[in-house]
């Protein structure tokens, strides 16, 4: 009795340690944390940021050209 007790036993915390259903929603979860991280730090809020810089001046150069 004890011992197929300690045989089931080990054998739940075998599968339980090689299960690695986990580990894949954990790598999505920090993938999405970056490119969310990537896309606040490009697009910025409201008119500030790196792309609303580049795309002001770019603008701006063509309005000069047509004035």
């Amino acid at each position: 009795m004890f011992l197929s007790t300690y045989v089931k036993v080990q054998s739940l915390l075998t599968e339980f340690k090689n299960d690695e259903r986990g580990v894949t929603a954990i790598e999505y979860a920090v993938v999405a944390v970056a490119v969310a991280t990537v896309v606040a730090v490009v697009f910025g809020s409201g008119t500030e940021g790196p792309l609303f810089d580049v795309i002001d001046g770019l603008l701006g150069d063509v309005a000069a050209i047509f004035d």
